[in-house]
Formats: structure tokens, C-alpha cells, sequence
């Protein structure tokens, strides 16, 4: 009986492993077929390759396909380098969020693929952020001149924001365009000493807007040498203003250049751009004229979320506006909950209630936040139908 259990048993390995290896084989051969297809066609909702390039899909045609390299999402080389500290959170996501928008008008998502910057490096990006010096004749922002007051020379440009604009040619992604922004700071936190207590220095506009038209031109000239670029690469500068350290809502972006063929730049175009904080007083600037129907609703979302959950601190939102239409939504919710439970529950919550309370024609995101941080993301895009819920952290 032994014998015939041991027997039956080497069958079996045999049988298995020639299943395996034919359907190894199938697999094998009908990826290859699968993989060979995706070459020559582009699914809009997953990632796609040809000969070695990989895309990601867009959920709309208003988004950008961007790109993938080693399995990995192609970062920014540049990316999160500034001149000095700003605790403004909202500043990064209104400088990046907003030159993409804006690059739409000039790099279409239908024709484009989007790229975070790959032409400005790390060290190169410190050296212009920094002070011109001697040992530093690269530095954009002025030399120290030793002052300890308001008659220092502060930091004008805090940062460079680069997006490249590529198609598909071939076996291989060509540069089309490059979108840059620069962040100009409305004020200059600095020390007299070493550790010691913060000053602000405050910029005018008339010196930023000022300021802001000169590096543009030379941060042109600078890329137009960088390996990479051609001559008749074009490529568009957009001027930002840094909102303070202790605002409620971001900067926004006030005006645009570009430059489609050597160093020579165009003219400077107004955006008008406008960043507000819900809820809004009456009295406040620019309500009647574009916020009083979204403060109204934001009101009563405010209201509905916090008469269901009592251990909520607060809600805001703020609110950007393109040419006086509502661009984007963001909205924080700190709360104090003590379970994962609850967490899960309350972001549920929201996402049955934010569709028939919010607006739905734009991008809105909705973070929820305790004492440890974000713990949930909750995303609708442009004319969606629904949020996705995206859980972050955990509660005890």
C-alpha cells in the first residue's frame, strides 16, 4: 500500500508539472501576442507601452498621459527644491496644480504627454535658488549686502517649477515644449543670527512684478543651454506669487511669456487668477461677485457633515477661480475620531454626501485630518460621478 500511495503521488508531480509547463508556454505566447498589441494601441484607462516606453491612462481627455520608467513614475529632478522655508502648505500644490492648468492652453492634453522636469537637475536648481556670490556666480537672487533690516536685499525667487511637454515618435518620447513656473515671494523670512528669532521682510508689488520679468528672461536664456533644449524649443514662463506663511489659501499665478524661438521673449499676459477661503464673510473682497452661491453651499455641506459627526474641529475650503469660473475645490476636514471604525465610516459618509452638496463640474478633493495627520483622501474629478476614497493613515 505504501508503494502505491508513493507511486501515485510521482504521477501526480509528473501530471502537474506538464500542466505547468503548457500553460507556461500558452501564457508566454499569448502575452507576447498581448504585449505586441499594446505597441500599436493606447487603452485610455491603463498603462500602456511601445518598444520600452511606458504611459499612464487618463481618466478624461482633459488630463495629461504622463510617463513611466522602470516600472516607476518619472519624477521631477528639481522637484521640491526652494530658496528658503515657507510653511505655507497650500503654495506647492497652487504653484504645480496651476501651471499644469495653464499649460493646457499652450500643450493640449489631446496632442501632449506630460513629463515632470527632467532638463533642470537638483544642484543646478540650488545654485540659481541661491544668492549670486563669488562662490556662486550662477545664484538669481541677490548678493548679500550685509544688512540686517529692510534695507537687505531679500530673496525674490523661492522657486522654479519645470513641466515638459513630449510626443510620440517612433520608438521614442521627443521634447515639444516646456512649461516653467517661477515663484516670487511677496515677503522674505530671515534671521539676524544664527537661531535666532524670524523677521519678515515684506516685497512690493511693483518691485516683484518687476523682478519677475527679468529672471524670466534670463531663466530662458539659461534653458536654451541646457543639453536637451533646442534653440526652437517653445517655452513658457509663468510668474507666481508666494502667498505668506500664515495665509489660509495659496498663491496664484498673475501673468505669463513665452519664448518660441531663441532668447527673445514675448510680451507678459495677466492671469487672472483668485484664491479664496470658505466660508466666506459678506463683506469679504470679490464675494458678491464670484463666491456667494459656492459659500452658500459650502455652508450647508459644513453644517450637514458636522450635525452628523459630533467630534469634528472644523471644516474649510479653499477655493481657486480662473477668469472669475471656479477652477478647483479643496477641502479640509479636522476631526477627532478614535477608531479606524469611525474614520471609515465618517469617509463613506462624505462620499455619499459631498456629489449632491459640492460642486460637480470641477476637480474637488476633500483631506481628512486628525492630530497624526491626513488620514483620508477623498477624490472627485471634473464632471464625475462619485469620490474615490483613499485611506492613509490609522487611528487607534
Amino acid at each position: 500500500m505504501r508503494y502505491i500511495k508513493w507511486i501515485g503521488a510521482a504521477i501526480g508531480v509528473i501530471v502537474l508539472g506538464g500542466a505547468l509547463l503548457f500553460f507556461g508556454n500558452y501564457y508566454s505566447k499569448n502575452s507576447a501576442e498581448v504585449a505586441s498589441k499594446n505597441t500599436k494601441t493606447t487603452v485610455n484607462n491603463k498603462v500602456t507601452s511601445k518598444k520600452g516606453i511606458k504611459l499612464t491612462g487618463t481618466a478624461t481627455q482633459d488630463n495629461y498621459k504622463s510617463v513611466i520608467k522602470d516600472g516607476n513614475y518619472l519624477v521631477g529632478k528639481a522637484r521640491g527644491i526652494t530658496a528658503s522655508q515657507n510653511d505655507n502648505q497650500y503654495n506647492t500644490e497652487s504653484f504645480e496644480n496651476g501651471l499644469l492648468n495653464l499649460a493646457k492652453n499652450k500643450f493640449s492634453p489631446k496632442s501632449y504627454i506630460f513629463q515632470e522636469g527632467q532638463y533642470l537637475d537638483a544642484s543646478t536648481a540650488k545654485k540659481w535658488l541661491d544668492r549670486k556670490s563669488d562662490s556662486n556666480p550662477d545664484g538669481l537672487n541677490p548678493e548679500d549686502n550685509g544688512k540686517k533690516d529692510d534695507g537687505r536685499n531679500p530673496l525674490y525667487l523661492q522657486a522654479i517649477e519645470e513641466q515638459d511637454f513630449m510626443v510620440q515618435s517612433s520608438d521614442a518620447l521627443q521634447l515639444k515644449g516646456i512649461m516653467l513656473g517661477l515663484a516670487m515671494n511677496s515677503e522674505d523670512i530671515y534671521q539676524k543670527e544664527e537661531y535666532g528669532a524670524n523677521y519678515t521682510q515684506k516685497i512690493d508689488d511693483n518691485t516683484r512684478i518687476a523682478k519677475g520679468k527679468e529672471l524670466a528672461a534670463e531663466v530662458v536664456k539659461r534653458y536654451r543651454k541646457l543639453e536637451g533644449v533646442n534653440s526652437n524649443t517653445p517655452i513658457v514662463v509663468a510668474l507666481f506669487t508666494e502667498a505668506p506663511s500664515d495665509s489660509l489659501t495659496g498663491g496664484t499665478f498673475y501673468s505669463y511669456t513665452e519664448s518660441n524661438n531663441g532668447d527673445k521673449i514675448s510680451g507678459f499676459t495677466p492671469v487672472n487668477d483668485i484664491n479664496v477661503v470658505l466660508p466666506m464673510q459678506e463683506n469679504t473682497f470679490n464675494y458678491n461677485e464670484i463666491a456667494a452661491n459656492l459659500n452658500g453651499d459650502f455652508i450647508n455641506f459644513q453644517n450637514t457633515v458636522q450635525g452628523f459627526f459630533p467630534n469634528l474641529s472644523y471644516i474649510t475650503a479653499q477655493a481657486q477661480y480662473h477668469d472669475k469660473t471656479l477652477a478647483s475645490l479643496k477641502v479640509d476636514v479636522t476631526t477627532q475620531f478614535y477608531s479606524q471604525t469611525e474614520m471609515n465610516s465618517f469617509t463613506n459618509y462624505l462620499a455619499q454626501t459631498a456629489p449632491s452638496m459640492l460642486p460637480t463640474d470641477v476637480d474637488v478633493q476633500i483631506r481628512v485630518k486628525t492630530v497624526n495627520g491626513v488620514q483620508a483622501v477623498l477624490v472627485q474629478k471634473a464632471n464625475g460621478k462619485s469620490y474615490e476614497v483613499i485611506q492613509l493613515g490609522t487611528t487607534n
